[in-house]
């Protein structure tokens, strides 16, 4: 018997006649999300600026089974997001969830930094992220109540090397508890999600510097491991679905315990830190060279 392509923790039709926005949906955790949102029931719109991309998963999901209609926008683009928002409603009636993950960013030190480079990644961390939501919101979401998860990152003590994107995603943040304060008399709960040092496809992104960086950066980690996207998407997944239904205004981690890591406490390599992967095609960054999921790696 062939495996299925998810198989998540949560039970079958959690999301059923459910409409779900995931942006930044053609690759990483956001793909990976999008078809467990299919995989539990939900109808997922998939936003991205990628065409081809967004095919592709919108293929993947239709042959598991599930349902899934492509968007493409430009997040930063006012005019481009109102209209996507209105297609997904045109298409899909009412909006139920919306996962906020697109994103991006690239390694620099603070004082290397142009205005230019600061405002593109601020604008598809914070800026790309506000419009959607504020869309989704008054288009639909006021009138009949929704769940939104914010995508942001490890940014706890700082975030060396990648300060603009440290600002934008601590900026979504405070979006994500001011939302969840102002739009809870329509029904609507806003939270958001962190995930750490996750083997996804970014990793091959950056130079070959940075990812030498990356193969080593487990051992700072108290579990010594990277995290899956599936463990990203679970959490998701439950600040969407009823069973989170007082939680508001708050941030899961999903990091490993690395913010709780202390220079006074020596980390000790182990494996005991079992990762969970419910994406049958997950598929590990090539720069971890077949590590991404192991443990200490001594």
């Amino acid at each position: 018997m062939n495996q299925p392509v998810y198989q998540s923790a949560f039970r079958p039709g959690l999301f059923a006649g459910q409409t779900v926005i995931v942006t930044g949906g053609g690759s990483g955790i956001g793909r990976c999300t999008a078809h467990e949102l299919a995989n539990l029931g939900a109808v997922v719109a998939l936003v991205g600026r990628r065409v081809e991309k967004l095919e592709q998963v919108q293929a993947e999901i239709a042959a598991a089974g599930g349902q899934a209609s492509i968007h493409p926008c430009d997040i930063r683009d006012e005019a481009g997001v109102k209209a996507m928002v209105a297609d997904v409603i045109a298409r899909h009636g009412v909006i139920n969830g919306l996962v906020n993950n697109a994103g991006g960013q690239y390694p620099q030190p603070v004082r290397d930094i142009t205005l230019k480079g600061w405002d593109a990644v601020v604008r598809n961390n914070l800026t790309g992220g506000f419009l959607v939501a504020r869309e989704v919101y008054v288009q639909s979401m006021e009138a009949n109540g929704g769940a939104i998860v914010n995508i942001i990152a490890d940014i706890w003590g700082g975030m060396p090397t990648m300060a603009h994107s440290g600002a934008a995603r601590a900026g979504m943040l405070s979006f994500t508890e001011t939302a969840a304060c102002e739009w809870s008399q329509s029904g609507v709960r806003v939270n958001a999600v962190a995930p750490g040092w996750v083997a996804s496809s970014g990793f091959d992104t950056y130079s070959p510097e940075m990812q030498a960086e990356l193969r080593s950066l487990k051992t700072k980690v108290p579990l010594q491991r990277y995290g899956t996207e599936s463990e990203v998407s679970a959490a998701i997944v439950f600040l969407l679905s009823e069973a989170a239904a007082f939680i508001t205004g708050s941030c899961i981690r999903v990091d490993g315990g690395v913010p709780n890591a202390r220079p006074t406490w020596k980390l000790i390599p182990h494996g005991r830190s079992k990762a969970f992967n419910g994406f049958a095609l997950s598929q590990a960054p090539k720069c971890l060279d077949g590590d991404a999921q192991g443990g200490s790696g001594i």
